[in-house]
């Protein structure tokens, strides 16, 4: 430990230091201000993202946004889910359609499963958009400072709190801030990271890209099957260059990623040379005509990495600077948001003293999974997309001639192409695992962290899990959503719960859960809101949706934590006289007050 730094008066002294304003620091600062925890969030920019970036939100994330405040906002802002309906793969955007499938459940044997999981559909708002909403939501919250043009430099750690060393990089002059904990959301090359000592497993530079934003009309070639991603490859080109089309603003806003490790010459590659890109993606459209005005282009490359630990001390880390994968699924930027979204909760009950530090313990435990999985899905769903080209036939060595034939011939009426047909079928269906990934977006379950079990194994699922959602209340998934009545007033049960609270649904014959609560808040100290669904002055369940999956009696009671999800339920109010002790195992705090 550095001497001078940790007896020298600190600028700036406050319970949390959030470092990366992207959307996981956004949001960890957003959580933050709903909480009413004092922080500081620092960027090394003066302001929000100036393109495109992650775009996808799921569910999940709009479920995140609706308890934070600003899902009416980011809905209003977005592409609505009807125009990502569809997964299109072609040769060029005027040339041959290779395949199509409904996408982010859009499909007829797919939407219903996104309705009923969720109050939220998916949308598109790209990372340029979505940031300043955020911005503009903690600012007008008061609870937290913002301050760009502010460079991380190092940090150290004692008993009591966290010292970071910063540098203004407009003035040059570096000072310290004292902060109980620090957030480190500071991206792939995390110094946060680096500082706290948590090292990368995975494997890094799998693929190069240059990702080309630009603006050219292409709605005669896209409105009629509206999609985010058309995926085009160029017959007589390697299998895996493919040319990715990703919709900013239909139809006349885009970004083009280009995979350079499948170009001639990819070290001669130049981000300045807009010549020779335009020419490239006119290339990829097949119309020489289109007018195509280049806003930027941003080489970087792709990685499939996850952390060894997503905590080291006081210091957390969320978003990419512990997860990083290929865009495939679009899973980064949500889990990056659910990342913070956990950890928020946890570190006000801790600040306030009403949690020990134990619960902070179970963020790793929950979302280093988590991730975990989502870089292995992001990877798989890049490598099927390998299939397409093999499905046509496509080998290495065969001219642009020869592929272009067996497109052509692809819907000839011989057993060859018939076979092909088929493959081409069975490869496309295998690109659900990418876009109609329901279970990977909303159905991850805490199987070990900051829940108590019920006695109960967990439920099989019957389905593909990263397909398919599959509702529970078992002790560490999210609570099911089910559309309620309160008074005239349509409600999911999702918005019974949350807004840094705990929360205890139950029905009919469950009054002792109201006792069993504030003896729960007497000995803990932390508040357990009752809503009884069903009852007298209640919410009604007026489809019977709730009874059918709240997996309990109607007195019994389902505990649910502030992020939403399960924390613990009781088949009957048998068990309420259990509640207090249950909170203070789940909060870590001694068994009085």
């Amino acid at each position: 430990m550095d001497t001078t730094e940790s007896t020298a008066t600190p600028a700036v002294h406050v319970p949390v230091l959030v470092v990366g304003a992207g959307p996981a620091g956004l949001t960890a600062s957003l959580a933050l201000s709903r909480y009413g925890v004092r922080h500081l969030l620092v960027d090394r920019y003066d302001g929000s993202a100036h393109t495109p970036r992650a775009h996808l939100l799921n569910q999940r994330t709009g479920e995140i946004f609706r308890d934070l405040g600003v899902e009416d906002r980011v809905l209003a802002e977005a592409t609505p889910s009807p125009l990502l309906a569809n997964h299109v793969f072609m040769s060029t955007f005027a040339g041959p359609e290779v395949s199509r499938l409904d996408a982010y459940g859009n499909g007829p044997d797919r939407i219903g499963d996104y309705l009923a999981a969720s109050p939220g559909r998916m949308c598109n708002l790209a990372q340029h958009l979505l940031e300043p909403i955020l911005v503009d939501e903690i600012e007008r919250a008061r609870v937290g400072e913002l301050r760009g043009g502010q460079d991380f430099q190092r940090l150290t750690q004692d008993d009591d709190g966290v010292t970071a060393v910063l540098r203004d990089r407009h003035s040059g002059q570096e000072y310290t801030v004292r902060a109980d904990y620090v957030i480190g959301a500071d991206g792939a090359r995390s110094r946060v990271r680096e500082q706290a000592g948590i090292g990368m497993q995975g494997h890094e530079g799998i693929a190069r890209v240059a990702s080309v934003w630009f603006e050219a009309d292409l709605s005669r070639y896209s409105a009629d099957r509206p999609a985010i991603l058309y995926i085009g490859g160029v017959p007589g080109r390697p299998a895996g260059d493919g040319r990715v089309f990703v919709s900013i603003r239909p139809w006349n806003e885009w970004v083009y990623l280009r995979f350079l490790d499948h170009d001639d010459d990819p070290e001669g590659f130049s981000a300045d040379d807009h010549e020779e890109i335009t020419a490239h993606i006119r290339q990829s459209i097949g119309d020489p005509s289109i007018d195509i005005r280049i806003k930027s282009v941003s080489p970087w490359q792709v990685n499939a990495q996850v952390a060894e630990r997503f905590a080291a001390g006081r210091v957390f880390c969320v978003g990419d600077a512990v997860h990083q994968m290929p865009p495939t699924n679009g899973l980064g930027l949500n889990t990056a948001v659910a990342d913070a979204h956990n950890l928020a909760w946890k570190l006000r009950l801790v600040l306030a003293g009403l949690a020990g530090p134990e619960l902070l313990a179970t963020y790793e435990t929950e979302r280093l999974p988590v991730g975990g999985h989502a870089v292995d899905r992001a990877v798989r769903s890049m490598l099927d997309f390998l299939g397409i080209p093999a499905a046509l036939g496509y080998e290495e060595g065969q001219s642009a001639e020869e592929q272009w034939a067996l497109l052509r011939g692809l819907h000839d009426d011989t057993p060859e192409a018939a076979a092909r047909r088929e493959a081409l079928a069975a490869a496309t269906d295998r690109i659900n695992g990418q876009v109609n990934a329901h279970g990977m977006e909303i159905g991850h379950r805490y199987r070990a962290g900051a829940r108590v079990d019920d006695g109960t194994p967990e439920p099989a699922q019957d389905r593909d899990p990263e397909l398919y959602y599959q509702a529970t209340t078992w002790p560490g998934a999210r609570l099911p959503h089910a559309w309620l009545e309160d008074g005239r007033r349509r409600c999911s049960t999702l918005d019974l719960v949350g807004h840094g609270r705990f929360v205890l649904l139950t029905g009919r014959g469950g009054e002792a859960w109201h006792e069993a609560a504030r003896e729960a808040a007497r000995l803990t100290g932390v508040e357990v809101t009752v809503r009884p669904v069903g009852t007298a002055g209640g919410p009604r369940d007026p489809y019977g949706t709730w009874e059918r999956l709240r997996e309990v009696d109607a007195d019994g009671g389902v505990l649910v934590r502030p992020d939403g999800h399960v924390a613990w339920r009781a088949a009957s109010s048998a068990a309420a006289q259990d509640l207090p002790k249950i909170l203070a195992t789940l909060l870590h705090t001694p068994s009085g007050r």
